[in-house]
């Protein structure tokens, strides 16, 4: 199909040559950017962008990323979308298209809404439907502001003409993102920025194409669940932190590596991850409050070490954000298939923990919980997220300091050791957790192995001893219950549907509530914070509260669908899955909702 405006550039699209829909268009409240090119063209530089616009007019904010695993080259492509009523994921279809190139188009156009439009690059693309407009974004960039590189901020100049922004506010939003950078950069993306609005003005018309109602969201703040973490860990008392580079977790360590030496913390990067477990096992040991983080493949990696302070009864915390598997699998993909890895992964059996955020202010509140809970329990706690939670950009509540509190346990003061007529490290107790000391108090003991040991940490074989301290280690499972965070209900008091899921099936599932609620068919959703032990009594009072319950999550075999079917084993509830690297959209789960597909 030819495309509009004509290849004349000469010649302004006069406003009648608009599609009409979008002519007849009042503001909208909800709308949603995908920009697309190959990687380095810059796609996530105008997602961001757009994203702090909304965000400066009081708007909730999700964004969404789709780049490969390498530096430059491919298709990368991501999304902003803006709304006046709170949002928590992907809109199901895109009212504007940038596209750099041809494959942009033809990626993009499936997504994109009848009555959209696209933004197409004339230097790299050709031709589209009939709502394309072609503008010379790179040929601009190149010829008038020195560098092509800088077609990305002449496409964010045109789109705040196209979508009416207040030019003074979407010029602010330049200087705030380039502002660090110096003279030289900020100028020439201010210039970048004035010549797309003129490009957009003169050659696609003087009216928008389509205008966003302002919000009144003035509270939130813009953050990501690996930020959330990051700051959880600082304001939770972690005061070490070592890890290795890997996708998705890396944001974790660079936000600590700015943040945590500010407090008086230490950040080590490792020369892997046997290195990183280990060295958090050694600063846990110590006395210091310790978190390492990783995805699937260093996760492996950790796997001895793990099982090591399991059965040494060292407080850590391990955080997984999940990526497609296994081996390197899709390293920039989504998926949640790691949960029976971190409920079973060992050789020989060791309690533990595992918690799942489902947005960033989760994320914040669980790392402080993990902490505590590692601490109290003398355990590792693991802190599950996701490839969208841990990297994707959404407003949300700001941080509640005020709920922040610190359990140490047992954690012995020099006073309180040299008030014990014997220290044991390993004594049994009621409870099964042993008052503990560190290194160098007057009194204690330093002796810690992997091995099996008796109460004064020394290597048995004994098999009463055995006996006793496996129960002592592995009835913490139970014990603990009343300490775990509890699941957040959304919904009804009863429901014709009810959903179970965790992490970042958090905003699908509730935008699903909201359409389903369109439709008069009541639902309630179950949002796991704990998944082990599994939470079997609250699982079970809201099953008992639906008609039909669906357990909704990220992987092939339905892990969390298999940890509630052995634990409530007459339970009635079916299994929905998706397993091709993408989030679920709303509108689709509903479908599957309401047709009965798995």
């Amino acid at each position: 199909m030819t495309t509009t405006p004509a290849t004349d550039l000469s010649t302004p699209v006069p406003s009648e040559r608009l599609p009409p829909s979008t002519r007849r268009a009042g503001p909208r409240k909800d709308l949603s950017v995908m920009i697309g090119g190959q990687g380095g063209d810059g796609t996530l530089t105008v997602s961001d962008l757009l994203g702090r616009y909304f965000h400066e007019q009081h708007l909730y904010v999700y964004t969404a990323r789709n780049v490969l695993s390498r530096i430059r080259g491919g298709h990368a492509d991501a999304s902003t979308r803006g709304s006046v009523e709170p949002v928590w994921a992907q809109k199901a279809t895109q009212d504007v298209l940038v596209a750099f190139d041809d494959e942009a188009v033809r990626i993009g156009q499936a997504e994109l809404d009848p009555e959209g439009f696209i933004l197409g690059d004339q230097g790299g693309v050709s031709e589209g439907p009939e709502r394309l407009y072609l503008l010379p974004l790179s040929l601009t960039a190149a010829s008038k502001v020195g560098n092509g590189l800088y077609k990305n901020t002449v496409a964010y100049g045109a789109l705040s003409h196209l979508l009416g922004f207040d030019e003074t506010k979407a010029r602010g939003v330049i200087e705030g993102r380039f502002g660090r950078r110096g003279g030289e950069a900020l100028q020439k993306n201010l210039s970048a920025f004035d010549l797309g609005r003129t490009l957009a003005r003169e050659q696609v018309g003087a009216n928008p194409l389509f205008l966003l109602e302002p919000g009144t969201n003035t509270r939130s703040i813009l953050t990501t669940g690996n930020q959330a973490a990051a700051l959880g860990f600082v304001v939770g008392g972690g005061r070490f932190f070592a890890g290795y580079p890997i996708t998705p977790a890396t944001p974790i360590m660079d936000h600590l590596t700015r943040w945590l030496p500010t407090f008086g913390g230490v950040v080590r990067q490792a020369e892997d991850e046997l290195s990183a477990i280990n060295m958090t096992i050694g600063a846990a040991y110590a006395g210091a409050r310790s978190m390492t983080a990783t995805s699937g493949p260093g996760l492996s990696l950790m796997t001895e070490g793990m099982g090591h302070a399991g059965q040494a009864e060292v407080p850590v915390v391990i955080v997984d954000c999940q990526r497609v598997g296994p081996s390197t699998g899709e390293p920039t993909r989504h998926e949640q298939s790691d949960l029976l890895h971190v409920v079973f992964g060992s050789h020989g059996e060791f309690p533990r923990f595992v918690l799942a955020p489902g947005f960033p202010a989760d994320a914040f509140e669980l790392t402080v919980e993990a902490l505590n809970l590692a601490e109290k329990w003398q355990l590792p706690v693991f802190l599950l997220l996701d490839e969208n939670l841990s990297e994707y950009t959404q407003s949300s509540e700001p941080f509640d300091l005020s709920k922040v509190r610190i359990d140490r346990g047992k954690l012995l003061s020099q006073e309180a050791l040299a008030a014990l007529p014997v220290y044991k490290r390993y004594l049994f107790t009621d409870d099964g957790i042993s008052p503990r000391s560190v290194p160098g108090q007057r009194g204690g003991m330093g002796q810690t192995t992997g091995n099996e040991h008796d109460e004064w940490g020394h290597v048995s074989v004994n098999p009463e001893n055995r006996r006793r301290m496996m129960a002592k280690r592995l009835g913490k499972m139970e014990r603990a219950r009343g300490d775990l965070p509890r699941a957040r209900i959304y919904g009804e008091a009863r429901g014709q549907v009810g959903f179970v899921g965790y992490g970042s099936t958090y905003g699908p599932i509730r935008e699903a509530q909201r359409l389903l609620a369109g439709r008069g068919i009541s639902s309630r959703f179950f949002q796991a914070r704990t998944l082990w032990p599994v939470p079997t009594a609250e699982v079970e009072e809201f099953l008992a509260t639906v008609e039909r319950a669906f357990v909704v999550e990220h992987n092939f075999t339905g892990q969390l669908a298999l940890l509630l079917r052995q634990a409530l084993p007459r339970s009635s509830f079916s299994s929905i899955v998706q397993y091709d690297g993408n989030a679920f959209r709303a509108p689709a789960l509903v479908k599957r909702v309401t047709e009965g597909r798995p």
